[in-house]
């Protein structure tokens, strides 16, 4: 090779080689010059070739990871925070054994600890969430980020058009991943996410409970059709169940006792988790719940399942009763009324036939206030079934 032909990526100065290439303009921001340069130290252009080459294949290599980084693939922050979730060091961020952990650390840590026998649904919460604010802030220090992150971060999120109530959601995440995190680190955190302003309302649309008229058309629907579909509203409409507790239920949950009176048991399956501990519950099945359940009874099948056809893989598919459900009740119910307004018009029903609060949270599964409520087993199935009877004689005497 002529000692005269600089070879790629070198000039001649003095008769000695120096390396020099433009940094890609979008890594700019990464480096304090447009330009890499530097002395070779030799005046041998076979020399400068293989060294110039070598610091290029360098540069190649680095900056493909900075692009990586940088990009805006879609998931990616999923893929980075379940690295982390794993508990273990990469070879581009080891875990720090300080108490300056990285907000992708402390998903790891939170995950670890906290999400033992949880749910995937609230490991995606924590990944998904902490994750939009590594792709609005950057994979920061939890000491570092500032309040002005947190408006960032808000901002973003509007942006991608989630509505207040879901806002609300993700920055509590946020705020419960940080707060444990730096407990379990030993630091004292002012949380920059706790307290951000904004439109706790904005997008959210409201969930009307099914006008009583209606219910009374609905149900008498699902009795005409009569089939798998129609005894799974049936039996939503006259419990306040929630859509996956009702979908997920076996043959066995419905229990028939000696008296010929009829009870869903709400439990846990490994293929339907409840939503909270207060989820678990009997359920009196009184009117068209009754009617649905003595029809998923009297059916001839080899399945364990009421409802088969959404009981097919390892999960039980709600999503799909809830399209599927949705789709056929539009047509006969006012314009935001859904499967999950049956659970709403049911907490109604109940507060007109004047039911204990107490005893309305029992047979809805939701959380009662007050730490004595949390002492005893709760009211027994009689009083429950009181009370159901009650809502369905006042649907008879008023029309419902």
């Amino acid at each position: 090779m002529s000692e005269t032909i600089s070879p790629t990526f070198t000039f001649v100065k003095d008769g000695v080689f120096y390396f020099s290439r433009r940094i890609p303009k979008e890594l700019q921001p990464h480096y304090t010059s447009p330009r890499i340069a530097y002395s070779l130290r030799t005046r041998s252009a076979k020399i400068a070739e293989a060294r110039a080459r070598r610091a290029a294949d360098q540069l190649d290599e680095y900056w493909y990871h900075l692009r990586s980084r940088e990009v805006a693939l879609p998931g990616k922050h999923m893929l980075r925070l379940q690295r982390a979730a794993a508990g273990g060091a990469t070879d581009h961020q080891p875990v720090h054994s300080s108490s300056f952990i990285l907000l992708s650390e402390a998903v790891g840590i939170y995950l670890q600890q906290k999400g033992k026998g949880r749910p995937v649904t609230f490991h995606r919460a924590a990944e998904r969430a902490c994750g939009y604010v590594i792709d609005a802030c950057g994979d920061k220090h939890l000491d570092t980020y500032t309040k002005a992150d947190a408006n960032a971060f808000r901002d973003s999120l509007i942006a991608r058009g989630l509505a207040g109530s879901s806002m609300t959601r993700v920055f509590g995440t946020v705020r419960a991943v940080t707060n444990f995190a730096a407990s379990e680190q030993g630091l004292t955190l002012n949380n920059p996410f706790a307290g951000v302003y904004y439109d706790r309302s904005a997008g959210v649309s409201e969930r009307n409970p099914i006008p009583a008229t209606t219910l009374s058309t609905i149900q008498s629907k699902c009795r005409e059709i009569d089939d798998d579909l129609r005894w799974l509203v049936a039996l939503v409409s006259d419990t306040g169940m929630r859509l996956a507790e009702a979908a997920g239920l076996t043959r066995e949950d419905i229990v028939r006792h000696d008296d010929g009176s009829l009870v869903a048991r709400v439990r846990p399956h490994p293929w339907r988790r409840l939503k909270t501990k207060g989820s678990e519950r009997d359920i009196p099945l009184e009117g068209e719940a009754r009617w649905a359940a003595l029809s998923i009874l009297d059916q001839q099948t080899t399945s364990q399942f009421a409802f088969p056809r959404y009981n097919r893989k390892t999960t039980t598919n709600a999503n799909a009763a809830s399209a599927a459900l949705n789709k056929w009740m539009k047509e006969h119910v006012p314009e935001g009324c859904t499967m999950h307004s049956f659970r709403h018009s049911m907490r109604d029903r109940l507060r007109a036939v004047e039911c204990p609060a107490d005893i309305v949270d029992q047979i809805g599964g939701w959380q009662t206030d007050g730490v004595g409520h949390g002492y005893g087993s709760g009211y027994p199935l009689d009083v429950l079934r009181k009370w159901m009877k009650a809502v369905t004689w006042a649907d008879m005497v008023y029309g419902s």
